[in-house]
């Protein structure tokens, strides 16, 4: 049989017509459909994008989340712990390539020895920096003295907190009070005084020229002159007949001089509550004022002997069997006693309970 021609282009085999007209319509119709599928598919094959490949792999990640481990389990199923120890004992030493850890001798020395003198520099900066800030402190005066004054007070004795609480006729309640007063007063003994300072002028300041490495006098404090609170003629400063003595002192400022030239004074009340409470106290030395002989104060290092002045307040008359805040202030020029946020600021709060 002889081709068919259909144009110039297109030529149809015998058998090709033969084959075509056996078929039936409906398969022609699926077999050209599927020929049209196959070359869609291709021409979508060969102008895929890079991003609708990265795109299918992550859709076959997301399908089979477990393939990657899988694989990782299987390459490690393959090794026993024989050969595990083996390679670990090979990092650990190798003898072939004479390496620990994977390093030659040469090269651990070089190592340590960059991080030896990188250390060796980091400290020499340091102690370098220490050195200059040093140098331009005093070890007698601070730099900054702006936020001491005007100076905090503190009661003795002080054993349990604020509080002083004891009975007349239980002597052991009362007696770690008188023990603790006796141990505070050592230093401010007569013959103590007598020995290590000087008699000074009272009512001015004793201002002391020189350097300031230059060792300074301290003016005598004797315990005498606290008299009834002194421990001498009653040795138990009051407590076994319900009358005790409390020392106030101020806190040591270096270059502090207190009261612009009038001596601070001290007072004491009930701080809250029946003031009734608190009828009678006495105060020692004088009228319960600090001499301005004992300022200003020049330091530890330089002033060694210096003691600081007392005032004892001795309570003949208070309430048994109460509880009694008593708030005992500093008063004088510059001196701030009001302050709600630093209760111990020119005055202090504390508690008497004296019972039967």
């Amino acid at each position: 049989m002889a081709a068919t021609s259909l144009g110039p282009d297109h030529f149809i085999h015998p058998n090709q017509m033969s084959l075509k007209s056996q078929m039936s319509p409906k398969q022609g119709d699926h077999r050209m459909g599927m020929d049209r599928n196959t070359s869609t598919r291709g021409m979508e094959g060969q102008h895929r994008s890079p991003d609708q490949e990265v795109e299918n792999k992550h859709e076959e990640k997301v399908q089979y989340p477990d393939r990657g481990k899988d694989e990782t389990k299987a390459e490690m199923g393959s090794k026993t712990w024989a050969d595990l120890a083996g390679e670990m004992k090979i990092f650990l030493w190798n003898p072939e390539e004479r390496t620990c850890l994977g390093r030659t001798a040469k090269s651990w020395g070089l190592i340590l020895l960059f991080y030896f003198v990188f250390y060796t520099c980091l400290a020499g900066m340091f102690a370098f920096c220490m050195y200059v800030m040093l140098l331009t402190l005093s070890p007698y005066t601070p730099r900054f003295r702006d936020r001491v004054s005007p100076p905090g007070v503190m009661i003795r004795p002080y054993l349990n907190g604020f509080t002083i609480a004891f009975n007349v006729s239980q002597p052991n309640t009362w007696q770690p009070y008188v023990d603790s007063m006796h141990h505070f007063l050592a230093a401010y003994d007569d013959k103590v005084q007598e020995e290590k300072n000087i008699e000074c002028v009272s009512g001015q300041y004793f201002i002391q020229g020189g350097d300031d490495s230059e060792e300074k006098k301290a003016c005598q404090f004797k315990r005498s002159l606290l008299h009834n609170c002194s421990g001498i003629e009653d040795p138990t400063f009051g407590y076994s007949r319900g009358q005790p003595c409390i020392l106030l002192k101020m806190n040591r400022i270096i270059g502090y001089r207190p009261g612009a030239g009038v001596p601070v004074s001290v007072d004491c009340k009930v701080q809250k509550g029946n003031e009734s409470h608190l009828r009678s106290v006495d105060f020692y030395p004088g009228n319960g004022t600090f001499d301005l002989m004992y300022y200003p104060y020049y330091g530890k290092f330089t002033h060694v002997n210096y003691t600081s002045p007392l005032v004892a307040m001795h309570f003949t008359d208070v309430e048994r069997n109460h509880l009694v805040p008593i708030q005992c202030s500093l008063h004088g020029k510059g001196i701030i006693n009001d302050l709600n946020s630093d209760r111990f600021l020119g005055r202090i709060i504390f508690t008497l309970r004296i019972g039967k």
